[in-house]
């Protein structure tokens, strides 16, 4: 319940109650008894376990039975039966001892508890002034007092792209069954439900909503009575933390689970949205789109929001939700604004909230953010979470312009071309009077009234494309709406020399237009035409438009081989240990997946995106894009395989990877953001980790490597002065615990980021599959030599086998190598591991 003391303003752990909170907080003013210091919110952690940790009430198979084809496959997910329960377990009482503490610790004065966590980690989130945080870490049931951070967000023809027809669809029984029984959560702004990518009027076979999901649906005004389905199993939405600031505004926001933004839509879309819905967007039709897992479940927990992004305790609180609810998958298509401070940036509240997911089975995608191609900006860093980059597929849509004097110019826009050449007519020179001119920004054509009609009609209209339009202060949207005012028959921008290395995704245009989005091909553009210009020799007028120019249309596809590519913008390893950047012995990110031009479904109130506005669909791009890829195969894989653990689902993506593209030719990585397709080179494990998902061979991956929730506590205990944050996140004690390194992890990947001399780990893999027989080779990094042992061995079905893989530094050298190890089965399995060493240093250091 929600309830205002004199004590205090206690938000509670409901959130559906968050408007009524609204109420409460402008009651709450800080007097002299909290200080003059600014408030601002804490996450608290207390020294008990969360409940999922005390129960153990973690969603766990029933006895498996063996499939004929010797796989193994769950009858149903559910819960253990447990009769009795202590008070202190359930979540209302915990919530009461956290509103006891605060009373007793900051008696008489002025506070606002945010939210309750209970289940994933114990704590609570609270708005105080920092003599106030000082206070309650000082308390005895208190081990840790964190200031909140924000956050922020990082289909039509990938599944093809993919082969996911013909592939992991057609082994799950078609589209109709792809992610059946698996429910995927959603962390993001949010989804519009009356979109038919979530509708569930169209499921050819029975639907039923999963029995170890119990989530619920918010009701408003946003979000009626009606919006869930059984498609659509569960909708929350989460901003205390926003609230307590002041920013959050419930009209404009929308309090509820209703997406004001358009990113949740598109993400959620990716990963589930249904099979065959036709993609319109400007009036022109590009083709039907599918999710991966078209037949899995939604569940949304709004955390983030167009105007401000979000915050840790908002998206604590969603993750915390989200495993109480019973999802089967998280997707996170969201980084944090800054890198975690402390002893190492696994231990900040939503990398170890994951943690707890992962321990309840859940497995947990998240994107590894926007701020390549640069090293070590990768924005994702936990061993336990699997960290998705962004690479390019093999669709373009390429638009071009005919000049008159037969010259071609490439360009962008989701636009109808011109039958036949037309004049061209600069906005600058076809203004109507003296007051137009002055409008400094009447060349970018968002006012039809600064021209005169009768110049534009019937001929292409050039417009400038300014910084403002990266701003948003100006949009071809109106751009377009000008010179159908005019008559023009088509809009042509060239790019100003001012708007250096941006990177423009497809703009639908619903009649004929190009953006001309380089600067030295806008350079000759404006060459050509300013030439073609007959002016009067006395007054220098214009008297003629001599320019001709035909635009050629970018509405139909093409298809290259030279994909997939590694996208600049998609963030790169090593992984940042902690803030002074030291190398982590962890790959990241862990795959690459589409991210780039990607058409779904998009909400009827996003704002977003401009050019996308009131449209059912969009053209997106980045690692937001590809994570929801990686969630919905991993609901194919967790369908195919219930008994998998997190670990063993993110082993079959990662061994089973492509490192090629079509081709045949190494993946390449794009190394600039300005003009990147000029500077590209191999990728490396840093770029793209284990390679390019491949959703058919994950569906067979022959041996996976596990790990489990006591191998990531015992690599954090042996991360020194970790023991506090260890008992304080989790409940567990580093006392007693063999501690392990990171590179000796069970991981599928080996990163060693100082080699002194030689290095001696393990890997154990276990077959999954039928009897088989492997024989292990490998590609040395420059500079190593490599040993495994054994080299080769047999397995029988359910079995393991213990591998010693030892490096030895040949070179002293500071310049990263790369190698592969690769387990060829007799069955046909080949099971790739990635080796990257970073610093090495030899027995003879003048080497290198």
């Amino acid at each position: 319940m929600l309830v205002s003391t004199k004590m205090g303003c206690v938000f509670g752990s409901g959130v559906m109650l968050v408007m009524f909170c609204l109420v409460i907080f402008v009651s709450c003013d800080y007097g002299q008894n909290s200080g003059d210091a600014i408030p601002a919110v804490y996450i608290v952690t207390l020294k008990h376990a969360p409940t999922s940790h005390y129960w153990s009430e973690l969603r766990v198979n029933q006895g498996p039975h063996i499939k004929s084809n010797g796989s193994q496959r769950m009858n149903r997910l559910d819960k253990p039966s447990i009769t009795k329960r202590i008070k202190w377990h359930n979540g209302s009482y915990t919530a009461g001892l956290h509103d006891s503490l605060l009373e007793r610790t900051l008696r008489g004065e002025k506070y606002l508890k945010v939210y309750s966590y209970h289940y994933l980690i114990n704590g609570f989130a609270v708005l105080v002034t920092p003599h106030q945080a000082d206070r309650i870490s000082r308390r005895r049931e208190v081990l840790n007092v964190v200031m909140d951070f924000s956050v922020r967000t990082a289909t039509t023809h990938t599944p093809q792209f993919l082969g996911l027809p013909q592939g992991a669809w057609a082994q799950e029984g078609g589209f109709e069954t792809a992610g059946e029984g698996i429910v995927i959560g959603f962390i993001d702004t949010g989804i519009d439900p009356t979109h038919p990518s979530f509708s569930n009027d169209t499921p050819t076979k029975p639907y039923p909503i999963p029995k170890h999901f119990s989530g619920i649906c918010e009701v408003t005004q946003d979000f009626p009575s009606g919006s869930c389905n059984r498609k659509l199993i569960g909708a929350r939405h989460f901003a205390a933390s926003a609230i307590t600031r002041g920013i959050f505004n419930a009209t404009q926001d929308y309090a509820s689970p209703y997406d004001g933004d358009g990113h949740g839509t598109h993400t959620a879309a990716i990963a589930s949205g249904n099979h065959g819905i036709p993609v319109v967007v400007a009036g022109h039709h590009f083709g039907n789109a599918s999710g991966m897992a078209p037949h899995s479940h939604i569940a949304v927990y709004k955390a983030l929001y167009k105007r401000f992004g979000g915050f840790a305790a908002d998206v604590v609180a969603a993750i915390d939700q989200a495993a109480q609810d019973g999802v089967d998958i998280i997707s996170l298509s969201i980084t944090p604004n800054r890198r975690p401070p402390g002893i190492a940036t696994f231990f900040n509240p939503i990398d170890m909230a994951l943690l707890s997911a992962i321990k309840a089975g859940i497995f947990v995608v998240q994107a590894a953010g926007n701020t390549g191609p640069s090293p070590k900006s990768i924005s994702s860093f936990s061993p336990w979470i699997f960290t998705v980059g962004a690479a390019a597929h093999d669709r373009v849509y390429s638009n071009s312009i005919v000049l008159g004097n037969n010259i071609t110019i490439p360009g962008v826009g989701l636009a109808p071309g011109t039958d036949n050449m037309y004049t061209m007519v600069s906005a600058i020179h076809v203004l109507k009077d003296s007051t137009a001119a002055k409008d400094m920004y009447a060349g970018e054509c968002q006012d039809a009234s600064n021209f005169n009609h009768d110049s534009v009609q019937g001929n292409l209209l050039i417009c400038g494309y300014s910084i403002r339009f990266v701003l948003g202060l100006a949009t071809v949207k109106r751009a377009l709406e000008t010179a159908k005012n005019l008559s023009a028959v088509g809009v042509v921008f060239y790019m100003d020399p001012y708007v250096i290395g941006f990177q423009l995704n497809p703009i639908p245009m619903r009649f004929p237009g190009i953006i001309i989005p380089s600067s030295d091909d806008s350079k000759a553009f404006l060459q050509y035409y300013n030439s073609s210009l007959k002016r009067d020799a006395a007054s220098n007028k214009i008297v003629k438009f001599g320019a001709m120019a035909r635009i050629s249309g970018g509405i139909k596809a093409n298809f290259s081989h030279s994909a997939p590519k590694i996208m600049f913008y998609s963030a790169r390893g090593p992984d940042p240990e902690d803030n002074f950047l030291e190398n982590a012995d962890i790959l990241k990110p862990n795959i690459v997946a589409p991210g780039n031009s990607i058409w779904a479904a998009w909400s009827s109130g996003g704002t977003d995106s401009v050019e996308f506005q009131g449209e059912s669909f969009a053209m997106m791009s980045g690692t937001s894009m590809a994570a929801p890829h990686v969630a919905g195969l991993a609901a194919i894989i967790k369908q195919q395989f219930p008994f998998f653990s997190p670990a063993a689902i993110g082993s079959a993506l990662s061994t089973t990877a492509s490192l090629y593209d079509r081709n045949g030719g190494p993946i390449m990585a794009q190394r600039v953001y300005t003009n990147p397709d000029s500077n590209q080179s191999p990728a490396t494990p840093f770029d793209m980790g284990s390679g390019f998902v491949n959703p058919t061979a994950a569906l067979n991956p022959g041996l996976i490597l596990d790990t489990s929730y006591d191998d990531y506590i015992s690599f954090l205990c042996g991360i020194n002065g970790s023991s506090p944050l260890i008992l304080n996140y989790t409940g567990e004690t580093c006392g007693g615990v063999s501690t392990t390194t990171a590179a000796n992890l069970n991981l599928p990947s080996i990163t060693v980021s100082k080699l002194n001399q030689s290095a001696t780990m393990q890997r154990t893999v276990t077959n999954i599959d039928r009897n088989e027989t492997y024989r292990v080779g490998w590609t040395a990094p420059f500079g190593v030599s490599v040993k495994v042992i054994p080299s080769y061995f047999a397995i029988s079905s359910g079995e393991k086998q213990v591998l010693t893989v030892v490096l030895n530094a040949t070179i002293s050298s500071s310049i990263v190598s790369y190698g592969r190890i690769r387990f060829f089965g007799s069955q046909g399995h080949v099971v790739k591991i990635p080796v990257s060493v970073i610093v090495k240093i030899s027995f003879n250091t003048t080497g290198g």
